[in-house]
């Protein structure tokens, strides 16, 4: 099962040639640069968002709308190739597998984050027709293909499952996320609730190892030469590597303007700090879990699969949710104006009816992350040149 799943992402990412890797690295470089400008020109500006709350109500929804099953299903497939290819081999894999998913890549959020907290109520530029028109199709296609993925490696996640039960449980999921886009507050709480759920596979997991601290600690260890390597990880190590920073790009514009209106006040270094610090210890505990049954060759067995598979769901609802309420908004398919059954079965349908019409299309994320770097372009064209207007008006 292991192999047949990171196969299947490997033929979804495709092959990356020399000309989308040039593009991917300036971006990042942009990207990360612009970051360290924000942070130095404006570090103690206060970021307040439209509906401000607790730290870790803020960190939950970051955490679980930027996260989907991939985090929790795929690191076991992968330290073997990590081990195995000589790409890798700078690194041991549970730094490389780190550095897929934590620390540095989470800029990508803290940019967004602020331009909508900050910049974007000042500028009005996703306000712009074209600009809007390009921003809505990005997060509808995202939020499909998303639901694709899963629908399309579901039987790589649960095995043997019958046709009728794959269709069934991903029209459930999309479903209960629709439902939980009709609040925030239904969002919000689910966040939470999806945050500690996973806190406690972590827990679970850890126990039945008999790993204890010592056995953690020899293993969480290793993350350390992520740190030390970590110019390897600006620019991509290989097209899988290129394809997990194109998805990245993809999910960075939609996960800024979602969650930019939970920020509660923070400075903007502290916004950094928290984005790229924060998340990282989860995915560095359950990454440094995962690795210990890796290292000692001890199977996952039946009984941890299926809590991984439900947690990783509970996961994909929780990135649908978001980006339906965030796409509803923005183009006015909201509650008030349909009412809650209307909405439910309109959005449903539509979503739904996409994820499964996906399967008879080409489309890779790179695609994507391509769009959603040329909609950076454009956002920093026109902030050059409105700079003054902007600048007149010192955020």
């Amino acid at each position: 099962m292991a192999r047949d799943l990171l196969l299947a992402y490997h033929l979804c990412a495709g092959s990356c040639g020399e000309a989308m890797q040039t593009i991917l690295s300036i971006a990042i470089l942009v990207t990360l640069f612009t970051s360290l400008v924000i942070v130095v020109r404006w570090g103690n500006l206060e970021c307040q968002g439209d509906m401000p709350t607790s730290l870790f109500t803020f960190i939950a929804i970051l955490f679980t709308t930027g996260l989907d099953v991939g985090l929790i299903m795929l690191p076991l497939t992968e330290f073997p190739v990590y081990a195995r290819e000589a790409s890798y081999h700078f690194a041991n894999p549970l730094a490389v597998e780190f550095g897929f998913w934590g620390f540095l890549v989470w800029a990508f959020y803290f940019l967004t984050t602020f331009y909508f907290c900050v910049i974007e109520p000042r500028a009005q530029l996703f306000e712009i027709p074209s600009v809007k028109f390009i921003n809505n199709i990005v997060v509808i296609g995202t939020c499909a293909f998303t639901g694709f993925l899963f629908f399309r490696y579901l039987p790589n996640y649960v095995d043997g499952i019958r046709p009728v039960l794959r269709y069934g449980l991903v029209g459930a999921a999309v479903l209960c996320a629709v439902f939980s886009s009709t609040e925030v507050s239904y969002v919000r709480k689910l966040s939470v609730a999806s945050t500690w759920l996973f806190f406690g596979l972590i827990g679970a997991m850890w126990l039945a190892t008999g790993m204890g601290i010592t056995g953690f600690a020899s293993s969480a260890v290793k993350i350390g030469a992520y740190f030390t390597h970590l110019h390897h990880f600006v620019a991509p190590i290989t097209d899988y590597h290129a394809f997990y920073l194109f998805w990245w790009f993809s999910w960075s514009i939609m996960i800024g303007q979602f969650v930019s209106r939970f920020v509660g006040g923070l400075k903007t270094w502290q916004l950094l700090a928290a984005l790229l610090v924060i998340p990282s210890i989860p995915i560095a505990v359950w990454f440094s879990v995962l690795y210990y049954y890796f290292a000692n060759g001890i199977e996952v067995v039946g009984f941890f699969k299926l809590p991984m598979v439900f947690v990783g769901v509970i996961f994909v609802i929780n990135s649908l949710d978001s980006l339906i309420r965030l796409y509803s908004v923005n183009l006015g398919l909201t509650v008030e104006r349909y009412g809650r059954r209307n909405y439910i079965v309109g959005h449903w349908t539509a979503l739904f009816g996409l994820i499964l019409l996906y399967q008879f299309t080409p489309l890779r994320i790179e695609w994507i992350g391509l769009m959603v770097i040329g909609l950076y372009v454009v956002i920093y064209a026109l902030l050059f040149a409105r700079r003054r207007a902007l600048l007149a008006r010192e955020v």
